[in-house]
């Protein structure tokens, strides 16, 4: 390369609204998904607004950077796939999107979400494992439908205080985050960086339900023996 020229960046490829069309796909219910994803796209086609009546949005494992504003024309979606991308922020129009039932935002560069991820009042999952997130706003409190939702691989110290308000939720993946945990036998606080899941115990079977009472028990125990009298 000659001295004083910058490396060019690699161009994405470019989708013209009849190759988006014809990446339109049909389930036997009838519900329309326009999968947009290993296209090698660095930015988000603005030729697919006229494509806005879906049911599904897929534009996974691409090289976006950023989410348009006019995705909120995408008021029908259900599902809304991000995973796999650059995405460092969201567009605060996220939350226009009134009908979502899947948030998939795993794999990115987020360090932060918008408040406005609180009006999503439908969604039952949301995934934002493998990002760079230390803090969720307390708006997402508001997700009463949520059901389940993933923050692996993230920078988490402590369980975020909002999710104990969310009643439906059955599932919280937090693997390999650096959870401080302050009930354990050690006098120096512990670094999770394994496997730590939290699991309503009705969602739990018989069985598994009594194993997690015995090991809780121990754990009480352990904590009460290295506890100076």
């Amino acid at each position: 390369m000659a001295k004083g020229k910058k490396a060019k960046q690699a161009k994405g490829k470019t989708i013209t609204l009849k190759m988006a069309q014809n990446c339109i796909e049909l389930s036997l219910d009838g519900k329309r998904r326009l999968d947009l994803s290993f296209k090698e796209i660095t930015m988000v086609p603005k030729c697919i607004q006229k494509l806005d009546k879906m049911d599904q949005l897929d534009l996974s494992r691409n090289l976006i950077r950023k989410i348009p504003d006019f995705i909120d024309h995408f008021i029908t979606i259900t599902v809304l796939d991000l995973h796999s991308n650059y995405l460092e922020e969201l567009p605060l129009v996220i939350g226009r999107l009134q009908n979502l039932l899947v948030l998939n935002l795993c794999n990115n560069r987020l360090t932060s979400l918008p408040d406005e991820i609180g009006l999503l009042r439908s969604l039952q999952t949301l995934n934002l494992g493998v990002n760079q997130l230390e803090t969720l706003p307390s708006t997402i409190a508001a997700l009463e439908d949520l059901r389940h939702l993933g923050l692996s691989d993230n920078r988490f110290t402590r369980v975020p205080f909002c999710i104990s308000r969310l009643r439906k939720l059955e599932r919280v993946n937090l693997d390999r985050n650096p959870i401080i945990t302050e009930m354990m036998p050690s006098q120096e606080s512990l670094l999770l960086t394994e496997r730590l899941y939290l699991v309503k115990d009705s969602s739990l079977c018989e069985v598994c339900r009594k194993k997690c009472q015995t090991e809780r028990m121990k754990m009480e125990e352990a904590v009460k023996s290295k506890t100076p009298k």
